[in-house]
């Protein structure tokens, strides 16, 4: 034996112990140990771990082990390969000798595995190196399985490949339109060998000899009311012949046999209807055992017997129904690879787009959930239409490739300008090329500075320019509405410009409502003309004078004799204190803070304390109002309110804190 070989052979045992050993504490911790500890090149241990891994998982196949113990061989193999210490087609290596020595039972478990993986297999680690392997793995699957017998099985491999494989992936695809030729229905093509003339004979004398009655207790079995014969059986079944291979349909005798037997089939469906759907269908849940499952056939059951009960099968119905519309896709549908002669008449295309109608209709008709039924086909076989176009142009890629960066030359280096240009020259002036601009441009040095000078504040103060609406607003100027300068639309254009740049009052909210642009501007002309100063010469309002002629409550006097308090915003301490002492009143005051029933229903479904409602109504009063929440306007509140205690409490607070 030669020395590379011995070593070969000692590198694998001490390989395949550890391995058993990572296997007991799931970790590959000790395989990483003993890699690094190991001499030789990195590739060559690479190797020798693989077949370590391979040896491992042939013992424990011997031993017939459970398939938890090769999904734990496979997955410290996975963690291997991400830590670098196996090549990364080893976890493939070890699903195709799992797979190929398993029964399809436990093939399935294994195949759990690889569906839940299939985020790591599409990594940049993986993918590259496994995806032949995961390819020829799910194929020697499909050749071991029925179509029939494992049809979920099937469909489960043909899904987890869609899911590895990019959609633009041209192996998977369809791409010249070849039919399955293979997929012949059989059925009883001889007339003498047909029992459904006899069985309806049978029928027919039966059925004259039994009376009412005659049944007892049993209930009525459903019966087919279609006229069931021989050449009906046969017409129905030889359309699948056409569904298999649409080209006869552009050859003329085939599709007169195709239109034929297609009339006298659809006008079976149209003249019996399904209607009583939902009570059989609840007859069969009835019948059916609690442990029994749904049961699934891949392809149709031809047998005579059967064909009243297939035509009483509203998903019997749509299956046949669906093929018409595929094949009429099929047939109308610009296929890139279809032959030149593959070309439908005027008369045929009339009568497809008459039939696609009447197959539409007769989904709506066939319960249960037919219009549900019938606008869900419509749009798959709509989405369809975008696939075949996207197949008629080659299969593009969906990932947009990132456009090459173009080299933008460097422009090309300009002559220099003249040092008069940059006011460099003897004058040091700017010359602009014309005189005017010249000197508009040299009257300042500094553009910026002359930017910010006072001469080019052109914005009037708001003393300025509200100055004669003031003036027209006190009643004993005596100015008529219709003369005011608020009607004028351009000053009230210019004084929303204005105000929005330096009064307050313009984004404070107010749960006034006006109905008008010169009503707005009156409302702020008079809150204007409170705070403008000097206060002596403040105009006296409409609103002013109510105020004065309204004496006959107390408080108020008491309140006009502070202003100074008065005009104080409500803290929350104030808020606090009034909130314990309102209680279950609080509802009573809701209505004078002009609170909606929303607002209402809104407080007391927050809390069933009183005393939280009653805060919660002073807290959302004092958001909403803002800058006018004011120990005044919470008065005048209170006392419509009928509130007189809370409002001397409330005034008390206000001088302690003044």
């Amino acid at each position: 034996m030669s020395p590379g070989l011995f070593q070969f052979n000692e590198a694998r045992q001490k390989f395949s112990i550890c391995t058993k050993e990572a296997l007991n504490s799931k970790n590959v911790k000790p395989l990483i140990l003993i890699f690094s500890q190991l001499s030789g090149g990195e590739t060559e241990k690479k190797t020798t771990l693989d077949q370590a891994f391979r040896g491992v998982l042939e013992e424990k196949i011997l031993e017939q082990g459970e398939c938890e113990d090769f999904l734990s061989i496979i997955s410290l193999s996975i963690n291997g390969v991400t830590e670098g210490i196996c090549s990364a087609t080893t976890p493939f290596l070890l699903l195709g000798d799992v797979l190929d020595c398993l029964p399809l039972d436990q093939c399935d478990r294994i195949f759990t595995f690889v569906e839940k993986n299939v985020g790591t297999w599409k990594s940049a680690t993986f993918y590259s190196a496994g995806k032949n392997y995961l390819l020829r793995m799910c194929n020697d699957l499909l050749r071991r399985l029925s179509k029939s017998q494992n049809t979920v099985f099937c469909g489960r491999i043909q899904l987890f490949l869609a899911r590895l494989f990019p959609l633009s992936e041209k192996s998977g695809l369809n791409l010249q339109s070849q039919f399955n030729l293979e997929n012949v229905t059989v059925f009883n093509t001889n007339e003498q060998d047909s029992t459904l003339g006899l069985k309806h004979t049978e029928d027919r004398e039966d059925g004259m000899e039994v009376e009412e009655g005659e049944t007892g207790d049993e209930e009525p079995t459903t019966t087919c009311s279609v006229p069931i014969d021989y050449n009906l059986y046969r017409k129905f079944w030889s359309l699948q012949d056409f569904f298999r291979n649409p080209l006869q349909c552009y050859e003329k005798i085939s599709w007169k046999t195709f239109l034929k037997h297609s009339d006298e089939v659809l006008d079976v469906f149209r003249s019996y209807k399904l209607d009583d759907m939902q009570a059989s269908k609840k007859k069969h849940e009835e019948l059916k055992s609690p442990g029994e499952e749904h049961v699934y056939f891949a392809k149709f059951l031809t047998s005579e017997k059967l064909m009243d009960l297939q035509l009483n099968d509203s998903n019997f119905r749509r299956h046949i129904l669906l093929q018409y519309l595929i094949l009429f896709q099929y047939l109308k549908g610009q296929v890139k690879f279809k032959s030149s002669y593959c070309v439908l008449t005027d008369e045929q295309s009339l009568w497809i787009e008459d039939t696609t109608k009447a197959v539409y209709q007769l989904f709506k008709e066939t319960p249960p959930d037919g219009e549900n039924f019938s606008s869900m086909v419509e749009h798959i076989l709509h989405s369809e239409e975008n696939w075949i176009a996207w197949k008629n142009e080659g299969c593009p890629s969906f990932v947009k490739e990132r456009p090459p960066e173009s080299k933008v030359p460097k422009p090309a280096r300009k002559r220099p300008a003249p040092e008069d240009f940059f006011g460099k020259g003897p004058g040091k002036k700017v010359l602009m090329g014309n005189e005017e601009l010249t000197r508009l441009w040299n009257l300042c040095p500094d553009n910026m500075e002359a930017c910010k000078s006072e001469s080019r504040e052109f914005m009037p103060t708001l003393e300025e320019f509200f100055e004669e609406a003031i003036e027209q607003a006190d009643p004993e100027n005596m100015v008529e509405e219709e003369y005011k300068v608020v009607n004028n639309s351009n000053y009230g254009w210019r004084a929303l410009r204005l105000l929005a740049r330096r009064s307050p009052h313009f984004f404070q909210p107010t749960n006034q409502q006006f109905k008008s642009l010169p009503e707005y501007l009156d409302n702020m002309v008079i809150k204007l003309a409170k705070e403008l100063p000097p206060p002596s010469e403040e105009i006296k309002t409409a609103e002013d004078e109510d105020e004065e002629e309204d004496n006959d409550d107390a408080l108020l006097k008491e309140s006009t004799e502070s202003p100074d308090v008065q005009t104080k915003l409500v803290t929350g301490e104030q808020i606090d204190i009034l909130a314990n002492k309102l209680g279950e009143q609080w509802k009573v005051l809701a209505p004078h803070f002009e609170m909606k029933e929303s607002d209402i229903r809104g407080i007391e479904s927050d809390s069933e304390d009183v005393k939280m409602r009653a805060k919660l109504l002073l807290v959302a009063w004092h958001d909403r109002e803002g800058l006018q929440a004011t120990v005044e306007n919470f008065l005048s509140a209170l006392i419509d309110a009928g509130l007189t205690e809370l409002a001397e409490i409330l005034t008390n607070e206000a001088d302690s804190i003044s």
